[in-house]
């Protein structure tokens, strides 16, 4: 059966967070991606609420530290605690959206990664 549209979660639904910017366009790329497969998300605006540093250190102990950095932002010589200062007050220099289910996270535009996971979560005969 599939899930509700509205915005009640049900128990067979999984739970995704969505990570980003109203304003940008991968993000809303992103929710629209896990509505339109009737799924509700859990959507954090950066630009409202900075990122919780233990959530951030989370995505960047799964995906490592180049792969949460748009492309040019890169500073080498920065040390793991400025940068993580850094992305906090400037959410503007993550590559968004910041995707997560359960323990599996995406940074970016993935859709192979959500499709997998919703194939995953529907079994192979469904």
């Amino acid at each position: 059966m599939p899930a509700p549209l509205g915005k009640t979660p049900t128990k067979k639904m999984p739970k995704i967070e969505v990570f980003g910017l109203e304003d940008s366009r991968p993000t809303r790329a992103a929710v629209r991606f896990f509505r339109e497969r009737r799924i509700v998300v859990r959507f954090v605006d950066l630009g409202n609420r900075p990122i919780d540093a233990s959530e951030l250190r989370a995505f960047m102990d799964r995906l490592g530290p180049t792969a949460l950095l748009e492309p040019g932002a890169a500073d080498q010589t920065e040390d793991r605690g400025a940068l993580l200062t850094r992305l906090r007050s400037h959410a503007s220099l993550l590559r968004l959206p910041l995707v997560r289910h359960g323990d599996e996270m995406t940074a970016g535009q993935d859709e192979a990664a959500w499709r997998t996971w919703l194939a995953r979560r529907n079994g192979p005969g469904r």
